[in-house]
């Protein structure tokens, strides 16, 4: 698979992956199957750990993703932002592939195709190598949806899974679950970082919260 060094936010199915190399950590982004879902393979510098956000689809190119060579990155950990099918279908043979650790929610977890290793809570730590990942539930689009957050050097980078897109929140149920979604995402997101935070969501281009934090008043009035 191609990877490009220059990192835009923007990935086309079938397309080359981007790559985007931050002081301690790489973040290399793949659209996979029909519905565009975005896969995230990161990786520690200082130990060649490695985490995938999402094994939504093509369990082949995720392969391909993570390499064949002996400097290959040592993928443990698979986290699963939530339940809907598009988000784990290549989950199973991925993780066959490289023996990983199974990371989810709780409440999403047990519609996973594969058992769940580790259940994260609002609040709790992901680590792979020497990179720590806060977990942030984000409750309306399905009940266990979550968010990862990383402090970086640089600025935060947080991957919403389908929580959080350019231009509003993931969709809903019904009103009530979208109430809560988007009292979420303002509250434990946009009121707790800055305009900077790079987030990278589970379909389509990447963004930051300054350049969506003016239409959230529109997003509530929309109630969608």
């Amino acid at each position: 698979m191609d990877v490009l060094d220059e990192y835009t936010g923007h990935t086309d199915p079938g397309g080359a992956a981007i790559r985007r190399d931050l002081d301690a950590l790489t973040i290399t982004k793949v659209s996979v199957g029909p519905m565009d879902n975005n896969a995230y393979l990161l990786v520690c510098k200082a130990t060649n750990e490695a985490l995938l956000v999402d094994a939504a689809n093509e369990p082949d190119r995720i392969a391909d993703l993570v390499g064949s060579g002996d400097d290959r990155p040592e993928l443990r950990h698979i986290v699963t932002t939530h339940r809907h099918f598009d988000h784990w279908q290549a989950l199973g043979a991925v993780a066959g592939m490289f023996q990983t650790r199974q990371i989810a929610h709780p409440i999403d977890a047990p519609e996973l195709p594969i058992p769940t290793d580790v259940l994260v809570e609002h609040g709790d730590t992901v680590r792979f190598g020497e990179i720590e990942l806060e977990v942030i539930h984000l409750r309306g689009h399905t009940p266990g949806s979550i968010a990862l957050l990383y402090r970086g050097g640089d600025r935060p980078h947080l991957f919403t899974g389908d929580s959080l897109f350019p231009g509003g929140v993931g969709k809903t149920p019904g009103p009530e679950e979208f109430t809560q979604l988007i009292d979420d995402v303002e509250r434990r997101i946009f009121d707790r970082l800055g305009d900077e935070t790079w987030f990278y969501p589970g379909h389509g281009d990447d963004s930051t919260l300054g350049e969506q934090r003016g239409s959230l008043p529109e997003w509530r009035d929309r109630g969608w």
